[in-house]
């Protein structure tokens, strides 16, 4: 990966995902990123989120080392003074420091924007907090995806309320102040002065409703749980068996798309006024499925994944994380760190191509 952040030095005080996601964006691309933990408590806390399967011994767990590698790890207990001084030192040559403090804590422990920036005027302060700055209310992932109408969307239909499986509020707030410290970056170098920003989980889980928060602000129609399927477009994210029973979908967005896929299947309803526009295929999308799988379920997998290819269909199959990672576009995106004498696989958050 390209180091074009070379000449910056990021100080990290975050803990858990969404602060340490960002210092790892800066230290993949060749920032100098030193994390602060503090002894004390042992650390970030996600050192001790372990699975069954891991080993009690290591100083670390999967979640931690899937947003800290490539880090220099400091332990200061920052109150005490000694390494509250150590500390200032650190921020006297910095570029940008992070942080997930809770209301308050940032200025019992001295380490807020106006005592950090009287050290050092040009640095770029990044705070990520829960519901909004002031805000004292303990965050996590599943409370703001409960807050926020994710876990209500989400789900099959008629079921419970459901989470998603990777903490997706956290990961959405670290690219929001990715963004927001790339801004400040490029201010600094046109007025060459220093900057607080902040991003709340909240905020950002809200800002990433797109098309579900305006087809309530707009249509009045009020987003429900009903499984993969799109509110909005049909067939999207039915899931349809092959005859060798592997899982499917499509994403059929439009007409052409639609006329392509039934003259796969063979099936002669492409002209038929009841699916000839999207909005009638969403009005009559049970039917539909109906017969799209009657028809899927005489094909194998591979044939009718490679035809759709060919023509262009939006197909996917159901993939666990095993045969994710068997793909060879997976594959580019696996790192290998060396890390206490071992060697750990872990992914890159790195998702676009400098090209040159």
């Amino acid at each position: 990966m390209h180091d074009i952040f070379k000449d910056l030095t990021v100080i990290e005080l975050a803990g858990v995902l969404a602060g340490p996601s960002v210092g790892l964006f800066f230290a993949e691309l060749g920032a100098k990123v030193i994390k602060i933990e503090n002894p004390k408590t042992g650390g970030d806390v996600t050192r001790s989120w372990k699975l069954s399967t891991e080993d009690p011994s290591d100083k670390g767990s999967a979640y931690y080392w899937s947003v800290n590698t490539g880090k220099e790890v400091q332990f200061l207990n920052l109150n005490d003074a000694k390494d509250l001084e150590q500390f200032y030192a650190l921020v006297k040559t910095a570029d940008i420091v992070i942080t997930n403090y809770k209301a308050g804590d940032d200025q019992k422990l001295k380490v807020d924007y106006a005592t950090l920036s009287a050290i050092n005027p040009l640095l770029i302060y990044a705070s990520v907090n829960g519901f909004g700055k002031g805000q004292p209310r303990t965050a996590y992932d599943l409370i703001l995806q409960a807050e926020s109408g994710f876990m209500f969307m989400n789900g099959e239909k008629n079921a419970a309320p459901l989470k998603m499986p990777v903490a997706l509020i956290d990961l959405l707030a670290g690219h929001q102040l990715k963004e927001a410290v790339l801004i400040a970056l490029l201010q600094r170098n046109k007025n060459g002065k220093g900057m607080a920003l902040s991003v709340s989980l909240f905020d950002a889980a809200i800002a990433s409703l797109a098309n579900q928060a305006t087809n309530w602000l707009i249509a009045h129609h009020l987003p429900v749980s009903q499984g993969s399927l799109h509110p909005n477009i049909a067939p999207y994210g039915e899931l349809f068996s092959t005859a060798d029973h592997h899982t499917i979908t499509f994403a059929i967005g439009s007409d052409r798309q639609f006329q392509k896929l039934c003259g796969i299947l063979g099936l002669p309803i492409a002209q038929d006024a009841r699916y000839a526009g999207n909005q009638e295929r969403v009005k009559q999308r049970e039917e539909l499925a109906a017969a799209l799988g009657e028809k899927i379920r005489l094909h194998s997998f591979q044939d009718l994944y490679q035809a759709c290819l060919e023509l262009d269909i939006p197909i996917g199959k159901i993939r666990n994380l095993e045969e994710v990672f068997e793909l060879p576009e997976a594959q580019q995106l696996i790192r290998n760190r060396q890390i206490n004498g071992k060697t750990l696989k872990t992914v890159s958050s790195i998702g676009f191509r400098l090209e040159n």
